[in-house]
């Protein structure tokens, strides 16, 4: 142990030892994030009417409720589609966006930059407000078509700043050297630029589908009757009664969270290792 302390912990020579005040506040910060699953998981399993932890009888009832019960199917299924096809509709915008900005030489581009990311900084019950009102005119509200379009502007923001970020590290020489050669300007980005930022584009893509899948402000404002959300449903029944079968589905989307994430990281390994 003491040997480790003393070794260095990078190339400028900072030891372990010198460095332990980092660990330990990592260690805490990465306990904060993680107690409230913790709690949530072990109360999914709980026979309890009401949610209780630590659980005194140990049953998969809410889990059945769940799986059984239509109204959280709907919701489920509404938000599963919703999710996907966010993901289909803002990554390739978002990626043609961020190549946009990054090729162009026009003055003044940052603009651009600062209007797509504008969604991030407006908070987003003033974009849920500003959609309903839209969607009233336009009588799209709750219909899948406006859910999707909502949530996607929310997701192209995030795709447009991960997607640049890997541009900012590519050297466009390459694709210039391919239409030197005749190839057309898309099929230069296609088979060139492409699949050397492509883990970047996945990211992006699991970033809109979390974002969408995750969503619940915009959700209460024009989701609904056909299409409900299951965040909005989790919502109401929150706030209606507490409903041990939130812990349920919590844990759920939980699952499903992470292991997209790992599905990325083994996709990120293997493409580096390329």
């Amino acid at each position: 142990m003491i040997g480790w302390l003393r070794s260095p912990a990078s190339e400028t020579q900072v030891t372990h030892g010198q460095r332990m005040w980092l660990y330990v506040f990592a260690v805490i910060t990465m306990i904060l994030l993680v107690i409230p699953t913790f709690i949530v998981i072990p109360m999914s399993f709980s026979d309890s009417q009401y949610l209780e932890f630590p659980p005194e009888t140990w049953s998969l009832r809410w889990y059945r409720n769940y799986f059984g019960s239509s109204e959280w199917m709907l919701a489920t299924r509404t938000s599963l589609t919703a999710a996907v096809l966010t993901m289909l509709v803002g990554t390739p915008i978002g990626v043609l966006a961020a190549y946009g900005l990054h090729a162009s030489k026009v003055p003044y581009i940052r603009v651009a930059f600062v209007l797509l990311i504008t969604p991030m900084m407006v908070p987003v019950v003033l974009v849920a407000i500003g959609a309903f009102y839209a969607y009233v005119k336009l009588q799209i509200l709750y219909t899948m078509t406006g859910l999707v379009l909502a949530h996607s502007l929310l997701a192209i923001p995030l795709v447009v700043i991960v997607t640049g970020s890997a541009l900012q590290s590519y050297d466009m020489n390459q694709e210039m050297a391919a239409r030197s050669l005749g190839a057309p300007r898309w099929k230069a980005f296609l088979t060139i630029t492409l699949p050397q930022i492509r883990f970047a584009v996945v990211t992006s893509a699991l970033l809109a589908f979390l974002t969408s899948f995750d969503e619940v402000v915009i959700a209460m404002f024009i989701s609904g009757g056909d299409n409900p959300t299951l965040t909005r449903n989790m919502f109401n029944a929150l706030r209606d009664q507490i409903d041990p079968t939130i812990a349920a589905i919590s844990t759920i989307m939980i699952g499903v969270t992470t292991l997209m994430m790992v599905l990325v990281q083994i996709f990120g390994r293997s493409a580096g290792g390329k």
